[in-house]
């Protein structure tokens, strides 16, 4: 993972310094807090129903044992002993004090880390594919680019005060499992006819009030062009977004009312005077910043292979968990694990400072001191002998995080909603673990298969409900909540957004609302094979309408 320099060190020193000026000054109250806004937003600093939260970067996921272990220092010493990860990739802090902040984010400096761009109309966290590096149908590690974006981004003097916020997603892989076609910009890493690395570039999706897939504008980048392209594409955003309407400003708009051949027209008219600029990428820069990223050196261990079958054989639960939370990696003696975030009846994405260190301990014995986040709210990771699957999976049952649910109906993603979000129209939390308990049973999982639902508490969408197979959004209706339900939705390489099925329900409704979708799916599937996504777009949102509404009219 990279490193970071001299001037990275510097850079992050000050504004740390920076920011705790600015903090003694708004306490002071020399600093109103309209003006005190931009300057916490810009250093990951929200003000949230009950605190304000700080929210950290973890660049394309990726963190060491130490990192970890200073996530875990600040969940103790600074909040309530816990962290919230999140679906970019970050970590936020819900109860830290103000006056605290400048002291934690000066311990995250201590291990190449901060909060920089988190929050606030700029280019945020570059997010990745959370097996990069190890995944087997992988073209190339999609880190390297998204190291160089992040680079390029940081404080950018163009590009800080965009109309809205701007967000990138790279992923080098066959299957998309960093939903780049519900972003700003995507990128995804393939080769030409001559075995040249480049980018299909996707521009203009993203999910929030007004839900789009992105559209193809380059189907081949050249590697050299990433900066220059992307350069070219966020300064036609910002001319041309628009600042008088919020709701309106993302590029996806734009994108929209310009029309894709007329804003590819622009971009590629902006990119043509900068191709041959300073942006261009050196050959020998990109390998240096890819050598930061190479494979760890991994020794042959071919006894995993007789080990794992003797394990799976003694213990079903172990079996259960090799089965749905190890993938297979690019060397076969390995596996990439998922650690699940969602315990039945848990609170998606939360973890521990206890269950932090546990990790950290585990990332550095038997993970080559590597650890990933996923935008799907767990953790990663990405290079486990298969011969020390077992004594991993030991480490999560002690911790509670040994849950063998990646990718089934209980791995729910769900945002913070109404519990924290001064945003938020419902809860979120309530919810994903009522559903959890309702399907926590292992078999009923096991025969349910692949289904992920994703829960917002608003129409910002932070649980991407848009792009779940079962999206539910929190709304706010008369005073009370409800709860639309989308089926259809997907956001891998087949991106699409969820039809709603009808009229919302209460809370008290909506698990038996979900119970009856399911059982439905489970009477018209074809065969066990077939998915509950395959399903649905074979036969269309009608059945699962009469089921739970009984006739149109009640739908509407």
């Amino acid at each position: 993972m990279y490193r970071y320099d001299e001037f990275d060190h510097a850079f992050v020193s000050e504004r740390v310094e920076q920011f705790r000026d600015q903090v003694q000054r708004r306490l002071s109250g020399e600093l109103a807090e309209d003006a005190f806004k931009p300057l916490r937003l810009m250093n990951g600093v929200y003000l949230q129903l009950h605190a304000y939260m700080l929210r950290i970067a973890i660049p394309y996921g990726t963190l060491s044992a130490r990192q970890m272990r200073m996530l875990a220092h600040i969940a103790r010493t600074y909040d309530r002993g816990y962290g919230h990860f999140t679906t970019r990739q970050n970590l936020q802090f819900n109860w830290p004090k103000l006056s605290e902040i400048p002291d934690a984010l000066a311990d995250l400096a201590s291990v190449e880390m901060h909060a920089l761009q988190t929050s606030g109309n700029c280019i945020r966290n570059v997010t990745a594919d959370h097996f990069a590096g190890a995944a087997a149908d992988e073209v190339a590690d999609p880190r390297p680019y998204a190291e160089i974006l992040r680079q390029w981004s940081s404080v950018h003097p163009e590009f800080s005060f965009l109309p809205r916020k701007f967000k990138i997603a790279v992923t080098g892989a066959e299957r998309d499992r960093a939903a780049i076609q519900v972003h700003d910009i995507g990128l995804h890493l393939k080769k030409n006819d001559k075995g040249e690395i480049g980018f299909a570039v996707y521009v203009g999706g993203g999910q929030g009030r007004t839900p789009m897939i992105a559209k193809l504008i380059r189907d081949f980048l050249p590697e050299e062009d990433l900066l220059s392209y992307t350069t070219a594409i966020v300064r036609v955003y910002n001319l041309h977004g628009r600042r008088d309407n919020k709701y309106k400003a993302r590029i996806k708009i734009l994108v929209h009312e310009t029309g894709t051949e007329e804003l590819t027209r622009q971009v590629e008219a902006e990119f043509a005077a900068l191709k041959n600029s300073e942006l261009k990428l050196p050959e020998q820069d990109v390998e240096a910043i890819a050598a930061y990223f190479a494979l760890p050196d991994l020794p042959e261990r071919a006894e995993g292979w007789e080990n794992l079958a003797r394990w799976k054989k003694a213990d079903p639960a172990f079996a259960r968990w090799v089965q749905q939370n190890v993938q297979p990696h690019k060397n076969p003696d390995y596996g990439m694990v998922t650690i699940s975030l969602k315990p039945v009846g848990g609170i998606p994405g939360d973890a521990t400072d206890t269950q932090m260190d546990a990790i950290a301990d585990l990332a550095e014995e038997y993970a080559f001191d590597e650890i990933r986040v996923s935008h799907e709210q767990n953790l990663i990771l990405p290079h486990v002998a298969l011969a020390d699957l077992e004594a991993i999976y030991r480490g999560l049952v002690a911790i509670d995080l040994a849950e063998a649910n990646a990718g089934l109906i209980t791995d729910i993603i769900a945002c913070p909603g109404l519990d924290y979000c001064a945003l938020a129209n419902a809860r979120s939390i309530p919810v994903a673990q009522e559903i959890s308990r309702r399907f926590g049973n292992p078999e009923r999982q096991a025969e349910i298969g692949e289904l992920k639902i994703k829960i917002s508490g608003c129409i910002n969408a932070c649980g991407h409900h848009h792009v779940g197979h079962i999206g539910l959004l929190g709304v706010e209706k008369k005073g009370a909540e409800l709860y639309q339900i989308t089926l259809g939705g997907s956001g891998d390489e087949h991106t699409s957004i969820g039809e709603i099925i009808g009229r919302g329900f209460e809370p008290d409704r909506v698990t038996d609302a979900i119970e009856t979708i399911v059982d439905t799916y489970l009477g018209l599937r074809l065969d066990p094979s077939e998915t509950f996504l395959a399903a649905y777009r074979r036969v269309g949102p009608q059945p699962f309408k009469t089921a739970l509404y009984g006739s149109a009219a009640e739908a509407a």
